[in-house]
């Protein structure tokens, strides 16, 4: 047992000083207890550029459930591509793009130019859209009502802090993207893939990243904090493929280019972040959270292990069984599940998904309705009984995780409000061929979701999240 634990330190001291090396980062922290970021809904926030006035609150979840159905796919889909893998084996404001319901604004450069970013925990690579300086790589017009916001390109010419990554060095030669290569003048080129197909390529390069401390974040601080981190590698894009409608992509997930692995690298806060998303219907910001405020330690709290998998970035768990009242429910084999802000549905084997709806549809004794989309068929008559009541009358679905951990999941996390008077559950099938499971967004609602990559743990806690980060109302112009 010794000897295990020699190595298994051995092997994150080794995976740190690899981190450290890779950054070459310089920071400054403004507090020593981390920083919290805004994170604001692609549809349902008015302070979203995507926001559509034009959609009832309803339709707003209809899309996002319809844009996320491609997404859980395609990361289902992407261990069948890996393998099968073991078990055992700053701060910002988000707002969100198909098909990630997420974004984060980030200041890159010096003087700091503002980038709008998916935000996306199942990836590792920050990377922003990079301009060559000709008029032809400026954004052309603003978006109307309901469309895309502007794209804001960034010009490595105006930065004093920009630099490039040598194909040689040990940064380039880390990289776990789709794959490297050399241009003449010896800068490291990337290209990064995604399992939906999109794609973005470029040149490593090296940035100093400003975070402003969210509004709201540090209660009872008198000033708004910042983070600076210098050196910070990132992926400089000057070719996209897919909707890649914003300025980049924040990589959150478990990889050593992810946002909380250099930050981990460069400053004292630790590479682990936290997060709190409230439900759809509550018009309030949710919550990212980076250092010693992303410690999970509200009662109750279900920690298990971050178990490996064949895609490096996803951020995964064992889920070892479901029990719904007195039924417990396994699959034969143990499955991993994929811990996905970006996707809204959760995803799962149709072998557990089955005998799990069979045991809440014999609980629910409410009437059977057409479901307005297809992608969620099973729906109530609530126009009797109310969005509060139905909470209260609906099954909740224990998760039992790896270390005895139990994540509970109430009437908000399992079902939503697709048309008004009905209820919908939000479970879908993943098919045997794609086979990975994904707990989607709706899932993790009202829920402080800790993610420590230094002790490899996944930390669950049911909690009130509007009104336990008591943002700013926005302004009633909005």
């Amino acid at each position: 047992m010794a000897a295990m634990v020699s190595r298994a330190v051995l092997l994150i001291g080794v995976v740190l000083q690899l981190t450290a090396q890779m950054c070459g980062c310089m920071a400054y922290v403004g507090r020593g207890d981390g920083f919290s970021v805004e994170l604001i809904h692609r549809d349902y926030s008015v302070k979203s550029p995507f926001y559509d006035p034009s959609l009832s609150q309803h339709g707003r979840m209809l899309a996002a459930a319809r844009r996320s159905t491609g997404r859980a796919a395609a990361l289902a889909r992407s261990y069948a591509t890996a393998g099968n893998g073991s078990p055992d084996g700053g701060v910002s404001e988000v707002i969100s793009i198909p098909p990630y319901d997420f974004l984060m604004y980030i200041n890159i450069g010096m003087p700091p130019t503002r980038m709008l970013a998916f935000a996306d925990t199942g990836s590792d690579l920050l990377w922003v859209k990079c301009s060559n300086g000709t008029a032809d790589d400026l954004p052309k017009a603003t978006a109307g009502s309901g469309g895309p916001p502007p794209t804001v390109v960034f010009n490595p010419s105006n930065s004093s802090t920009f630099g490039r990554v040598d194909c040689q060095s040990g940064t380039c030669k880390a990289f776990t993207g789709t794959g490297v290569s050399c241009d003449g003048k010896s800068n490291c080129k990337y290209l990064y893939s995604y399992f939906d197909g999109s794609q973005t390529s470029g040149v490593l390069s090296t940035e100093t990243l400003t975070f402003d401390d969210a509004p709201g974040g540090c209660i009872g601080c008198r000033h708004r904090q910042q983070l600076q981190v210098a050196r910070f590698n990132f992926g400089c894009s000057t070719s996209t493929k897919g909707s890649f409608t914003g300025d980049g992509l924040v990589g959150l997930g478990d990889g050593n280019f992810s946002l909380a692995n250099q930050l981990g690298a460069a400053t004292s806060l630790g590479r682990r972040f936290s997060y709190c998303l409230v439900p759809s219907f509550v018009n309030t910001p949710s919550t990212l959270n980076f250092g010693a405020r992303a410690a999970v330690t509200e009662p109750g709290a279900a920690t298990t292990l971050l178990i490996h998998s064949d895609v490096d970035a996803y951020l995964t768990i064992a889920l070892e069984s479901v029990r719904i009242g007195d039924r417990s429910f396994t699959l034969a084999q143990q499955p991993r599940l994929v811990v996905d802000t970006g996707t809204t549905v959760t995803l799962l084997d149709k072998e557990l998904l089955d005998p799990m709806v069979e045991e809440l549809t014999r609980n629910i004794k409410l009437r059977r309705v057409k479901s307005p989309d297809e992608e969620m068929p099973i729906c109530y008559d609530v126009s009797g009984v109310g969005e509060t009541a139905f909470g209260k009358i609906i099954p909740e679905v224990k998760l039992g995780l790896r270390g005895g951990g139990v994540v509970t999941l109430k009437a908000e996390n399992t079902f939503v409000m697709l048309h008004e008077g009905t209820m919908c559950m939000a479970l879908k099938e993943v098919s045997k061929e794609d086979g990975g499971m994904v707990m989607g967004n709706i899932a993790q609602q009202n829920m402080h979701i800790g993610i420590d990559l230094d002790k490899r743990t996944a930390t669950f806690a049911n909690l009130d999240c509007a009104t336990s980060y008591p943002w700013p109302s926005p302004p009633a112009s909005l």
